[in-house]
């Protein structure tokens, strides 16, 4: 098993093949948001923004940012000393019920969706910037070609871009068998080992990002799942 895991394998996660409004669809989402809170990932994003964005954010992009679970729970961790945002999400679909935009206007969030492809997106010519962009349980979908391209396209958009990944480990993967003790749907017991295979480990995320003399990048494994990747420009406030 551990040699199965010296290399990245990127599979077709079933996901990603599914209607929005597929019940399986629906199903693994909701598994979804149960494997982030036993990853802990809201609390590990959390974190890492108040560490690396000391300022409350003016401007906030979120990429593959899903039905917006996710964020939600890590903007109730930042509400207290992060105000008045806006929030632009942007994903191949838009699962953001009117439920979710309530939930985020009681926070003083304020929701942007874009639809649309990221890359196609984020390489579009366009008026102003962001002062971070984040990523969760995301990049690992992409070929290391393709991260270079979008690594390359985020550069200018933001002085702090932070992702967390899967940790491409054998505990994380031996985990995944676990998942149907949470009552885990067929799409999920085959995209969650797909996505610890895919996943990250060592420096492999920082040697995709161009070498940048403004930038500071960093990544480490946070716990036995998670695998964190920051890119920060050098003279932002938000360098630790």
């Amino acid at each position: 098993m551990a040699n199965d895991l010296d290399h990245r394998r990127i599979e077709r996660e079933l996901l990603d093949n599914l209607p929005p409004d597929d019940p399986r669809a629906v199903g693994s989402r909701r598994d979804l948001a149960w494997i982030n809170a036993l990853m802990f990932q809201s609390a590990i994003m959390a974190s890492l923004l108040k560490a690396n964005v000391r300022k409350s954010p003016t401007r906030f992009l979120e990429i593959g940012s899903g039905d917006g679970a996710f964020m939600l729970s890590v903007a109730k961790r930042l509400a207290r000393r992060w105000t008045d945002v806006d929030l632009v999400m942007l994903d191949q679909f838009n699962l953001i019920s009117d439920k979710r935009f309530a939930d985020f206007s009681a926070l003083g969030w304020r929701i942007e969706t874009v639809t649309d492809d990221v890359f196609e997106w984020i390489e579009r010519p366009r008026a102003g910037t962001f002062d971070v962009v984040s990523a969760n349980l995301f990049l690992h979908h992409f070929s290391d070609a393709a991260l270079k391209r979008l690594f390359l396209a985020l550069r200018p958009l933001a002085p702090v871009f932070l992702a967390t990944e899967p940790s491409r480990n054998a505990i994380a993967l031996r985990a995944c068998s676990l998942l149907h003790v949470i009552g885990a749907n067929e799409v999920t017991l085959h995209d969650a080992p797909a996505s610890v295979r895919a996943g990250f480990a060592g420096h492999e995320l920082s040697s995709l990002w161009s070498p940048d003399f403004r930038r500071q990048c960093a990544e480490r494994r946070i716990g036995p799942f998670t695998h964190a990747f920051l890119a920060v420009d050098r003279a932002s406030e938000g360098l630790p």
